[in-house]
């Protein structure tokens, strides 16, 4: 098959790459950055030469020999799995950033394509996308903490990308389900399974109503350098990562340092400096890797455009008092709270002459401030607070 699509990808491409997806390791940078070059008949046609010639490993040049794309394509379609390639219509600009990234632990490059499971567009879904990722034993804290930035993401329709794991993972994808936000897990197995195991009715349910995405193909298990190599996809895919609860060798730490490699905005929520949890998310502040958020409303501002979602300072809500001049101010916290008293007595006390303390009095009386009864003045009770 040497025909085009109606995106670009010549077939022959496409089919190339699903072999390259089945017998390579997803983000070894050998392959990837090859692919990238070369594009990925070249470098298929390439390893058949080399299996021809007896160059490669047994192993290797078997694959080669029982991959058959077509039915691989078949199989994926079966289950609602499709295979994006560079060039497709739907492919994301981001992941090209990966090309020029520097490869943190050999795991890198742009990935030769990506399965994905579910109905929306994968450039769509993540034109604005942030990640939410921390550790896998999250604190009840950070479990909440996670869901409620999520949910304020997904209310502003801001897709929420993360790994569908145990702890900050799972709650991140909950908090924008729970507000019928979009949000797309990020898999190291194939886009078929589930992992964790017990998250299989979730990873179900965002492939229903989102988007489920894996470099692996259908069928493969979760390894650990799978893991390593899923953290620069979901960098990749998003505008900027928010690291939830990371202890200090957590692999949310991984994907912040690849999302700070490719010039997104990398965050992080404090929690309790006696946290474990947070210890590495504290780092990550501490070292100036990241920005200190603690809402939604905070990461939607450091990651949209400019004005677009621009937070006042907090401050206390105004009290009457803070509106009032020097002169009256400095009456007012000369009157007691409990016991009136006259105004030559409030007059002593401010070191203001009598006159101007008595015209001062009637000011904070119009106010309400003040209470005035038998000559005798008093703060009035619900005004006592500064």
């Amino acid at each position: 098959m040497t025909g085009v699509n109606a995106t670009g990808v010549k077939e022959s491409e496409r089919l190339a790459r699903v072999v390259l997806s089945r017998i390579g390791e997803p983000g070894d940078p050998r392959l990837t950055d090859l692919v990238h070059q070369l594009g990925g008949e070249m470098v298929l046609a390439s390893l058949r030469h080399q299996a021809a010639d007896r160059e490669l490993g047994a192993d290797l040049a078997e694959r080669l020999e029982s991959a058959d794309p077509v039915l691989e394509l078949e199989r994926a379609s079966a289950q609602g799995i499709r295979f994006v390639v560079p060039g497709d219509a739907e492919w994301p600009a981001g992941l090209d950033d990966l090309a020029h990234a520097p490869h943190l632990h050999e795991r890198g490059g742009v990935p030769v394509g990506l399965w994905c499971r579910g109905k929306p567009r994968l450039d769509q879904v993540t034109e604005q996308a942030v990640s939410v990722v921390g550790s896998r034993s999250a604190t009840t804290y950070g479990a909440d903490v996670a869901a409620d930035i999520a949910g304020t993401l997904a209310r502003a329709s801001w897709t929420v990308v993360s790994g569908a794991a145990f702890g900050i993972d799972q709650a991140a994808h909950r908090g924008a389900l729970a507000n019928r936000g979009p949000t797309l897990a990020v898999l190291a197995c194939g886009a078929d399974r589930a992992y964790p195991a017990a998250h299989r009715s979730l990873i179900d349910y965002i492939a229903d109503f989102g988007l489920v995405v894996s470099e692996a193909p259908p069928g493969c298990a979760p390894t650990r350098i799978r893991f390593l190599a899923r953290n620069r996809v979901i960098a990749g895919l998003t505008r900027g990562a928010v690291v939830v609860e990371a202890a200090v060798r957590s692999g949310a730490l991984n994907t912040a340092n690849w999302a700070g490699g490719l010039g997104r905005t990398v965050m992080a929520v404090p929690g309790p400096v006696t946290s474990a949890p947070s210890a590495g998310a504290h780092q990550l502040i501490r070292a100036r890797d990241a920005l200190l958020v603690t809402s939604g409303e905070e990461v939607l501002e450091a990651v949209g455009p400019i004005g677009s979602f621009t937070l006042e300072d907090p401050r206390e809500p105004e009290h009457p008092r803070d509106r009032l001049p020097r002169r009256e101010r400095q009456v007012l916290d000369a009157v007691p709270l409990v016991q009136a008293v006259d105004s030559s007595s409030i007059a002593r006390t401010a070191g203001i002459a009598h006159g101007r303390t008595k015209d001062a009095l009637l000011v904070l009386h119009r106010a309400g401030l003040v209470e005035h009864s038998l000559g005798r003045w008093r703060v009035v009770t619900d005004q006592e607070s500064p």
